[in-house]
């Protein structure tokens, strides 16, 4: 079954979760791939194959600067180019947003993204943290956060909708709500690398209006939303002044040219992307029921493209991962290194049927001789 040890070992050196590449290196096996949150949908087989046609090109030569590229985003958005910073990844910009913006302190509900505790941390900014619970299912109270971020005095909020790991959906009427009450602070972020998942209403982004207010930010990661991390690229929204800090900051050529061609094949693919967005949708409300039927699991509301997951009692999140990577090739999240969680919480990312059979088969594999034990120590205390 491979290098199982080596594979495994690599989740102890980091608190993200190792990359795809660096378990494939170890094990020497191809793994399917329930951690890194992804579209399968898009970009399409016939997408791939025109950039494979022009791969060559694209890597021998520079690509345009990073206003080019992002004109050609706006265009295809219907944002103001004024409006508009475009990164290499979300988290060079939440680097960013930190070094210009976060001067002292910042409120981040957890659990969430961890570069929005870390990356602030390590610059020795304060970060209050205001946990959600489990017993509200991990949603967000909008008047509770709010009172928590006068209470303590903190200059700038992160909201994350929908929220990451458990997929967590706050209605945009509250989401502008938020923003409103807290229009005094340094800055308001509004964290949408997932929101084009939302199937819950239309138009859920608050992108528009973070462009004519005078503290907020609107993050949005392309990387998440078409499947290709390994292109890094995001973008933020925000009124001119604040979008033009940070292009000023930003390197002239940080995007790369697979970006840039990515960015202008869109233009002849967004009814493929809209269709990605339904199948993934399908597959998000199938994979949860599915899941759902397995013993004493429970799945989390989720409008995101993963669902998270508590384990029973007796079955331990960190042994379920390494059994399922090493006895079936299945890489997952297990989220016992996030704030605000622990080692029963795992996340899954939305994939097709074929690939979610194969997921459930290897946890009732893992789980069947445990619960018969657990079974048996029921009935020792109940004799």
């Amino acid at each position: 079954m491979g290098n199982h040890h080596a594979a495994t070992g690599l989740f102890q050196q980091t608190a993200h979760s190792p990359s795809v590449f660096e378990l494939t290196r170890r094990t020497g096996e191809q793994l399917v791939d329930f951690c890194i949150p992804c579209n399968p949908y898009f970009p399409t087989p016939a997408m791939f194959a025109e950039m494979a046609a022009n791969l060559e090109h694209v890597l021998r030569f520079y690509p345009s600067d990073s206003a080019t590229i992002a004109a050609e985003l706006c265009r295809l958005l219907g944002l103001n180019p004024a409006t508009l910073a475009m990164a290499n990844g979300s988290t060079e910009l939440i680097t960013w947003m930190d070094h210009l913006w976060f001067r002292e302190s910042v409120a981040v509900p957890i659990p969430t993204f961890g570069r929005w505790t870390d990356q602030p941390m390590e610059t020795g900014k304060r970060v209050d943290m205001f946990p959600l619970r489990e017993a509200d299912r991990f949603a967000l109270n909008v008047d509770e956060y709010v009172r928590f971020v006068r209470a303590r005095r903190s200059r700038v909020a992160v909201l994350v909708n929908p929220n990451n790991p458990d997929g967590g959906y706050l209605p945009r009427r509250e989401v502008l709500r938020f923003m409103d009450e807290l229009a005094d602070l340094d800055l308001v972020v509004v964290d949408e690398s997932f929101i084009d998942f939302v199937d819950a209403e239309r138009d859920p982004s608050v992108a528009t209006e973070a462009a004519i207010r005078p503290n907020v930010v609107v993050l949005k990661s392309l990387g998440k939303n078409f499947g290709l991390h390994g292109i890094r690229f995001g973008y933020l929204v925000a009124n001119p002044g604040l979008a033009s800090t940070m292009r000023a900051t930003l390197p002239k050529w940080n995007l790369n040219s697979l970006a840039e061609m990515v960015v202008f094949m869109l233009r002849d693919h967004g009814a493929e992307y809209r269709e990605s967005l339904r199948l993934l949708a399908r597959d998000r409300y199938n994979m949860g029921a599915l899941v759902s039927q397995l013993p004493e699991f429970t799945v989390f509301p989720s409008q995101g493209n993963f669902l998270l997951v508590k384990l029973p009692v007796g079955l331990d999140g960190v042994e379920l991962r390494d059994h399922l990577i090493g006895r079936h090739q299945v890489f997952i999240r297990e989220c016992g290194n996030k704030l605000g969680m622990s080692s029963q919480f795992l996340r899954f990312v939305v994939r097709p049927s074929g690939d979610v059979g194969r997921l459930v088969e290897g946890i009732r594999d893992y789980g069947q001789p445990r619960r018969g034990d657990e079974l048996a120590r029921r009935r020792e205390r109940s004799a």
